[in-house]
C-alpha cells in the first residue's frame, strides 16, 4: 500500500458520520467521568466492525467545542491526544523538505534519487509528505499544522525544521522565498504573488539577491500570528559556514544549524569522499557558537574504514572541543542507490553485525554529557531499502532496555526531560554546568527536580580570547544566550496549567541567572538569538531590537 492509499484509508476510517459522531459523544462523556480512554473506545464498537480512533475522538471534541456543546477541556484533550510525545518537549515541530537540487557533496554512503533532495528517499515519512505536496513550502507547513491540530496538538508554537540536501547550496532567492512561504503558512496568509519567485531564481550571489518577498515584514507579522515560530532549523555542511553565511542565516530567521560532521578522522572523511576535513567542522562549530546558534552535529558510525573500536574513540572527540548542543547518531546503512554499494559488492565494505552495532551504542550513550540532547540514534529509513545491516527503527528503545539490564543510564537532555509531569517550582534546584567549548566558556544553567529530571535550561556562552570574528557589531563584547527551553507539554500562548513547567516562571528566572553570571564575568551586554515568534517574550524582559539579535544592557 503506497502513501496515497494509506492516506485515503486513514480519511475513510476517521470520517465522522452522524452515527460515529453520536458514538464519539458517548465515549467522550465516559472519559470525562474518569473512564480509561482505550476501555471506553472498546466498549462502543462500530456497526461495521472495529472501533473509533483517537483521531475521531479529537475531531468530535473539536466539533462539540465549536458548537458550544461543551466548554474547552484541556485535561480531556490531553487524554485523547494522539502521539502526545510529539509535543512533550515543549514545542510542536513541523518538518518540510526543499526541492531536489544538486549537492556539492560526493559522499559514497549517501543515497541518490532524482525525485528527492540529496540523501533522502521518497518512502521516508517526512519525504513522502513533501513529495505529495510537490515540495511546496506553504502546502507542506499548512497541511502539517492542520494534521497536528486534528490530532489534538497545540500548534501556536512551531519549531520549523527545513531538511533537504545542503541548504547553503540552494540559490539564495529560493531560500528566501521558501522561508517566506513557510511563514505565510504559519501566519495563515496566502500570497499567490510569491509563487513567481520559484520560477526563475537568480544566481547564488549575495550581491545579486532579488527579493520579491518582504521577509522582515512577514517576520513581523509572525510575532503575533496564530502559529508563532519559536525556532528555525536548517541543515548544511561545515565547509559552507563563514561570516557572510552567518549573516544570511540570521536574515532568514535561522536559530539552529544542523551539520554533518560524520567523523572526526581525516582519513575516514577522505576515503568516504566527504569533501571536507575535521578542521572545517571545528571552525564552523566555533563560528556558529560565536554567533549564538544552537548546534546539532550528525555522527555516523560504521563508515568505510571504521571499526567498532575506532568509532568508540571517534565519539570521544565530540566532547573534547566541538561540544554540540544536540546530536543525531546515524549508523551508516548500506543502500543500493549509494556508491558504497559498489564497495560492498567488491567485498571492500561490511556493515556491522547487529550485535556489534548495539554494543557500540550501548557503550557510548552513557558517556554523553548532560548539556547535550540525543535527537536520534537511527535514521528513519524503511528497512526495504537496506541491503545489509541494521533495519530496526526501534533501536533507541532496544538500547535503553539493554542499558537498563546492564545498570547504566544516559544523562542526555532527552532522557531527563520532565515532559508530561507536573512540576513543583519551589522544590527545583538550580545547576550551573560549566564547560569549555572551543573559544567559549559555556554555562548550561538548569532547573532540576528531586529525581534529576530537567524542567528547563538556558545556554549562556561567554566568548573568550580567540573567539572567531562574526562580523556582526552587535555581538562585540556581548555574552550570548543561545537557547532558553522550558519543558512540558506544549501549551498555547497565554494559557496556564497548574504545575506545568512552561508556566512556572522558570524562563524568567533562568534569564536572571544568566544575566548575573554574565555581569560577574565582566560583560555589560547580553544578546539573545531570538526566533521570530519569541521576540516579544524577550522584549517584555528588557531586551531591545538590533539588526540580527535582541540585546540588553546588564
Amino acid at each position: 500500500m503506497d502513501f496515497t492509499e494509506r492516506r485515503q484509508l486513514w480519511k475513510k476510517i476517521n470520517t465522522l458520520t452522524p452515527q460515529k459522531l453520536a458514538l464519539a459523544h458517548h465515549v467522550l462523556d465516559e472519559i470525562r467521568e474518569g473512564s480509561d480512554v482505550m476501555r471506553a473506545l472498546r466498549s462502543h464498537p462500530l456497526d461495521e466492525g472495529g472501533y473509533l480512533t483517537k483521531a475521531a475522538l479529537v475531531a468530535a471534541y473539536n466539533q462539540m467545542v465549536d458548537s458550544g456543546a461543551i466548554q474547552p477541556d484541556r485535561v480531556l484533550l490531553e487524554r485523547i491526544r494522539m502521539k502526545p510525545m510529539r509535543t512533550l518537549s515543549g514545542v510542536t515541530t513541523v518538518t518540510v523538505l526543499t526541492k531536489p537540487y544538486p549537492c556539492p557533496g560526493k559522499c559514497i554512503f549517501c543515497p541518490t534519487d532524482v525525485r528527492m533532495p540529496k540523501s533522502y528517499l521518497p518512502d521516508e515519512p517526512g519525504a513522502m509528505r513533501a513529495l505529495e505536496h510537490q515540495f511546496d513550502p506553504y502546502e507542506q507547513v499548512h497541511n502539517r499544522i492542520r494534521a497536528l491540530k486534528n490530532l489534538g496538538h497545540p500548534t501556536d508554537k512551531i519549531e520549523l525544521l527545513i531538511l533537504g540536501g545542503t541548504w547553503s547550496s540552494y540559490r539564495r532567492d529560493y531560500q528566501e522565498w521558501f522561508v517566506a512561504r513557510c511563514f505565510d503558512a504559519m501566519n495563515e496568509i496566502k500570497h499567490e504573488g510569491h509563487e513567481v519567485h520559484k520560477e526563475k531564481p537568480k544566481e547564488n550571489s549575495v550581491d545579486s539577491v532579488v527579493s520579491v518577498v518582504n521577509l522582515p515584514e512577514i517576520h513581523s507579522q509572525n510575532e503575533a500570528a496564530p502559529h508563532r515560530n519559536v525556532g528555525l532549523v536548517i541543515e548544511t555542511r561545515p565547509d559552507e559556514i563563514n561570516p557572510d553565511e552567518i549573516k544570511w542565516l540570521r536574515h532568514l530567521g535561522v536559530t539552529k544549524v544542523q551539520m554533518g560532521a560524520q567523523s572526526f578522522d581525516d582519513h575516514i572523511l577522505e576515503i568516504n569522499k566527504r569533501g571536507h576535513d575535521v578542521e572545517s567542522t571545528r571552525k564552523a562549530t566555533a563560528l556558529l557558537r560565536a554567533a549564538g546558534f544552537k548546534i546539532v552535529l550528525h555522527w555516523m558510525p560504521n563508515l568505510l574504514g571504521a571499526t567498532p573500536q575506532s568509532d568508540r574513540e571517534d565519539f570521544k572527540k565530540l566532547w573534547e572541543d566541538f561540544c554540540p548542543d544536540e546530536i543525531k547518531i546515524y549508523p551508516n546503512q548500506l543502500l543500493a542507490n549509494a556508491e558504497l554499494y559498489e564497495y560492498w559488492q567488491r567485498g571492500e565494505f561490511h556493515p556491522y553485525s547487529m550485535e556489534d552495532l548495539v554494543n557500540l551504542l550501548v557503550d557510548i550513550k552513557p558517556t554523553i554529557p548532560r548539556y547535550c540532547r540525543v535527537n536520534r540514534v537511527i535514521r528513519d529509513i524503511p528497512g526495504n531499502n537496506v541491503v545489509e545491516g541494521n533495519t530496526r527503527t526501534s533501536l533507541r528503545q532496544d538500547i535503553q532496555e539493554i542499558m537498563k539490564q546492564r545498570g547504566t543510564i544516559c544523562q542526555c537532555i532527552r532522557c531527563r526531560e520532565v515532559r508530561g509531569k507536573s512540576v513543583d517550582s519551589a522544590s527545583l534546584r538550580l545547576d550551573d554546568l560549566i564547560y569549555k567549548a572551543g573559544f567559549a566558556e559555556e554555562h548550561f544553567i538548569s532547573f532540576v527536580t528531586g529525581d534529576d529530571k530537567l524542567a528547563g535550561f538556558i545556554r549562556l556562552s561567554l566568548p573568550k580570547a580567540g573567539s572567531p570574528a562574526t562580523g556582526i557589531s552587535e555581538l562585540d563584547r556581548a555574552a550570548l544566550i543561545r537557547e532558553v527551553h522550558v519543558y512540558g507539554q506544549s501549551l498555547e500562548v497565554g494559557s496556564e496549567k497548574t504545575g506545568a513547567a512552561q508556566h512556572a516562571g522558570l524562563g524568567t528566572r533562568l534569564l536572571g541567572e544568566a544575566e548575573r553570571i554574565a555581569r560577574e564575568n565582566g560583560f555589560s551586554r547580553i544578546a539573545v538569538i531570538s526566533a521570530v515568534g519569541t521576540r516579544q517574550y524577550y522584549l517584555d524582559r528588557g531586551f531591545e531590537r538590533s539588526e540580527y539579535y535582541l540585546v540588553k544592557k546588564i
